[in-house]
């Protein structure tokens, strides 16, 4: 969604506060549409968050927080699948919206391998199909598991699932290598979709919005036999873990995969410039509507695997591919209201609330307006009617207003000074540096505001932190009422209460019960069914047991977990991988320099290091911390090795020109091999690699006595 302010008009401060607020609606996105098949906006919406915060981060590169979408690949896998761990991660792709955006992502290949523009760079392109990820590993030609991409480390195991499928070979065809994982996406064309709701209202159910969550959906049946008569399709295009690489590029890879049996998508081509990955998208763009299944845009990835090899991974994506997505659809509608939601930071989130509108086949009637000045600058008043855009499954952008058809006594929308739950005051906080204004606006009763006591709680048993299943937020919000959770530690009390819980969770059920007869006019219950006394007990029992097992847990997601502003899941990873241990953190952010100390872990910032250092200094953040250590176990985090690396586990600094390779490729070097990259030269730095031109950090390094090499000295010492 379009910010309040253009980035080029954005001061560094602005556009620090801003990402990281799209870090944290992102990666909620991301957990709704790759763990539950629910995506809670469209594709249009996510695409214009994830684009704006790209544009903030080239602006303003050394603000690129750990945590940043562009770091992030999917969402934790569902409990009800047993997990598998990726041999190789299955990342997702950057995308790209406008020619201008292709033409950049060539020339960033080209600057990364030190290209000359005549140089000869082929590519392949293939229309992105809009299903479901999935990879399959084959052992001596035999397909022995199958799983969905999850979070892209861990996903879950849909082995029998995927053996009904006629477009994966049960063996391969050919001399595969030992081991090979092939990936790529499970669809449902168009026709199969219509005879499935056509069944479907056959037999009085409900219909399905569209083929992509027919097909994730189906897939991901608990019975094999409701897959099996799902008729799903599957496109290979790319693979993990391979005893040898049978071929040199991406594209004799795919005509491998034809070998051994499986589908590859015939419309793929490949170009050698710029102009023949543009000629190629705008041929499947106009044919888009007869492929006969659905696509939302075009990948391209560079052809030779030496250079996709060299060019590498970003934390969430890889260098060497692109998706180029199609333009969003588009309605009008009405706006019937705008609700102030109130978040764990304090920060109050206008929500607007949608007349229901149908936008390429799917219902959505809300989206979010993100603050005050958003509103402002499209003026949005209620009762206007909106033009809204979707590329996706459910919750619409708002694009722009239609002046003409706004009702005459519509008024500007005048956003809250006062928090809507608690009272406080709701403030735009200044910073001091820059005298600039919060572009958020937060309530100030921190720890007597009800709403961001719920929503940390809410945070703490999420997936990306403690992962709590059965512990969702209507419990969450009805324990707290009852005076049951106060603070993380509490919840693990409750293991503790079983009876108070089921005390508290009949009392519940029975007044939602009593609510919904008196709406229907029926005389109320006096005596609930021994039925239902059975179902609370096996509730209560099924959530002690969960919460129990969540007493064991790793120091990244402990840390990600007490709702730190500013830190996230890569966040908290670095931080874990930096100190190992939790009472080393502790100590570390108990100490004199502990903003230095975080400083100068890549990727953590100035920013960051005072949150954490604001976060430890408040007494009750404290005490929170040593009730929650008395429940839980938190283990350690070890730094990445990697086998024989001389540099594993070092942390090294780049500075000056490196004359043999870029730094972008330097670094991503330096972290392949288990080391890692600092920003700046400290006492714990190991190694400095000085090239000409090395200024300040070459200072650094002779005051804390720190070893310094030449990039020649660098390559010996990492054999090539």
């Amino acid at each position: 969604m379009t910010a309040a302010k253009p980035v080029d008009k954005l001061t560094s401060v602005e556009a620090d506060k801003e990402l990281a607020r799209l870090a944290r609606e992102i990666a909620e996105h991301d957990r709704h549409y790759h763990a539950e098949d629910a995506p809670k906006i469209s594709d249009a919406d996510y695409d214009a968050l994830r684009r704006r915060n790209e544009a903030i981060e080239e602006r303003f590169p050394l603000l690129v927080r750990p945590d940043s979408p562009s770091h992030r690949v999917g969402a934790k896998p569902s409990e009800k699948f047993a997990k598998v761990v990726h041999a190789k991660p299955m990342l997702s792709l950057d995308n790209a919206f406008a020619d201008e955006d292709v033409a950049d992502f060539a020339a960033r290949v080209r600057r990364f391998l030190g290209l000359k523009e005549d140089d000869e760079l082929a590519f392949t392109a293939e229309p992105k199909i809009d299903g479901l990820s999935a990879s399959l590993r084959y052992e001596n030609g035999v397909f022995v598991q199958g799983a969905t991409r999850g979070d892209g480390t861990e996903g879950e195991d849909i082995t029998a699932n995927l053996r009904t499928l006629k477009d994966i070979p049960l063996r391969l065809s050919g001399k595969p290598p030992a081991v090979l994982e092939v990936r790529g996406e499970v669809y449902m064309t168009h026709a199969n979709f219509a005879a499935l709701n056509k069944r479907q209202e056959k037999d009085g159910k409900p219909l399905y919005a569209n083929p992509r969550n027919s097909a994730a959906g189906s897939v991901r049946q608990l019975d094999p036999a409701i897959t099996a008569s799902r008729a799903l399709n599957f496109f290979a295009y790319a693979w993990g873990e391979v005893g040898k690489l049978p071929a040199a590029s991406q594209w004799d890879m795919l005509q491998a995969f034809k070998a051994y049996g499986f589908q590859i998508n015939k419309e793929t081509r490949r170009c050698k410039t710029t102009d023949e990955l543009l000629k190629f998208y705008r041929g499947i763009e106009s044919k888009r509507a007869t492929l006969g299944y659905d696509i939302d845009g075009v990948v391209y990835k560079v052809d030779d695997l030496t250079l996709q090899e060299r060019l590498g991974f970003v934390s969430r994506s890889p260098r060497w591919a692109i998706a180029h997505k199609f333009a969003a659809e588009q309605a009008e509608t009405i706006l019937e209201g705008i609700d102030i939601q109130v978040g764990r930071t304090g920060k109050l989130a206008p929500v607007a609330r949608l007349k229901p509108v149908t936008v390429g086949g799917v219902v959505v009637s809300n989206a979010t307006l993100h603050n005050e000045d958003e509103i402002a600058r499209k003026d949005v008043r209620i009762g206007d009617t909106v033009v809204v855009q979707r590329a996706g499954d459910v919750i619409p952008q708002i694009v722009r207003v239609i002046p003409e058809k706004r009702p005459k006594n519509a008024k500007p929308y005048k956003f809250p000074d006062r928090c809507p739950v608690c009272g406080s005051h709701a403030v735009r906080e200044v910073d001091e540096k820059t005298g600039k204004a919060d572009v958020d606006r937060r309530c100030t009763g921190g720890l007597i505001c009800s709403a961001q006591a719920v929503e940390r709680l809410k945070y703490f048993v999420s997936r990306d932190a403690f992962d709590i299943e059965g512990l969702g937020g209507t419990y969450i919000e009805l324990f707290h009422e009852k005076g049951l959770l106060k603070e993380p530690a509490d919840i693990f009390a409750l293991t503790r209460k079983p009876d108070v819980v089921s005390q508290l969770l009949s009392e519940h059920r029975a007044a939602l019960s009593e609510a919904r007869r008196e709406k229907e006019g029926k005389e109320p219950v006096k005596k609930k069914a021994r039925k239902d006394d059975d179902k609370e007990d096996k509730v209560v029992e099924n959530l002690v047991a969960s919460i129990d097992r969540r007493r064991e847990i790793s120091l990244d997601r402990f840390i990600n977990a007490l709702g730190i502003r500013h830190v996230g899941e890569t966040t908290a990873k670095l931080i874990a991988r930096n100190f190992h241990t939790l009472d080393a953190f502790v100590d570390a952010m108990e100490s004199d320099h502990a903003v230095a100390d975080l400083d100068v872990i890549e990727g953590v910032g100035e920013t960051v290091a005072e949150a954490i250092k604001d976060f430890f200094d408040e007494p009750h953040n404290r005490t929170v911390l040593k009730h929650l250590a008395k429940e839980v176990t938190v283990t350690e985090v070890k730094a990445p090795a990697s086998s024989g690396s001389p540099v594993a586990g070092k942390t090294v600094v780049f500075t000056g020109t490196l004359e043999k390779m870029t730094r972008p490729e330097a670094k991503a070097r330096a972290e392949s091999l288990g080391a890692k990259v600092a920003s700046s030269v400290s006492k714990k730095t190991d190694l400095v690699v000085a090239g000409p031109g090395a200024g300040s950090k070459l200072a650094d390094a002779q005051k804390f006595g720190v070893d310094v090499i030449d990039e020649d000295a660098w390559l010996k010492l990492i054999g090539g």
